[in-house]
């Protein structure tokens, strides 16, 4: 058994660059890929108290459908969640040298952060602002994963604690 599994939030470091591959003879422009880069942060305090940072960069490849969401709707500073594959393959450089990198092959793209004010909702241009709470599409609809179903999430209700045996919890009068 074996498992390639990575989940990173982080922040989008430049625009997604979109291209087609393997167009048909129909006039198709063929299947969608986008790359970026994310950076995530660990922040720690070294032996001296003092505070660190370690960023680190991931790059990014996202088909097909989560394609077309990173080029509608992620722009450079976007906060997003990212599931998916690290992938490592080799290429040729223009020198004849063999090169090797390491990619996140995205499965499912989640955007964490709500639209920024006065950018309409289709519109490519802009993106989303970091916020406390995920947001997509406004402020009224939770974070969707692109690909699955939304759902809506209702917070839990408390639980009132049940009263000790033998006492009445309507007769809590101090006289």
């Amino acid at each position: 058994m074996s498992l390639n599994k990575v989940m990173l939030i982080g922040n989008v470091g430049r625009d997604p660059e979109v291209r087609y591959l393997d167009g048909n003879s129909a006039g198709s422009a063929g299947t969608k890929v986008a790359t970026f880069t994310l950076a995530t942060t660990e922040r720690y305090r070294d032996r001296n108290g003092e505070s660190r940072e370690n960023t680190e960069w991931h790059n990014i490849v996202a088909w097909r459908n989560s394609a077309d969401l990173a080029e509608r709707f992620i722009r450079k500073g976007t906060q997003i969640y990212i599931e998916g594959k690290l992938r490592t393959r080799s290429y040729t450089d223009s020198t004849g040298v063999k090169k090797y990198t390491t990619e996140v092959v995205a499965d499912n793209i989640q955007l964490l952060g709500r639209r920024t004010d006065g950018e309409d909702a289709g519109a490519p241009a802009g993106g989303y602002q970091p916020q406390g709470q995920p947001r997509q599409y406004g402020d009224s609809q939770p974070a969707r994963q692109y690909g699955e179903p939304q759902v809506q999430y209702q917070p839990a209700q408390p639980v009132q604690p049940a009263a000790p045996a033998g006492e009445d919890p309507s007769d809590d009068l101090p006289f």
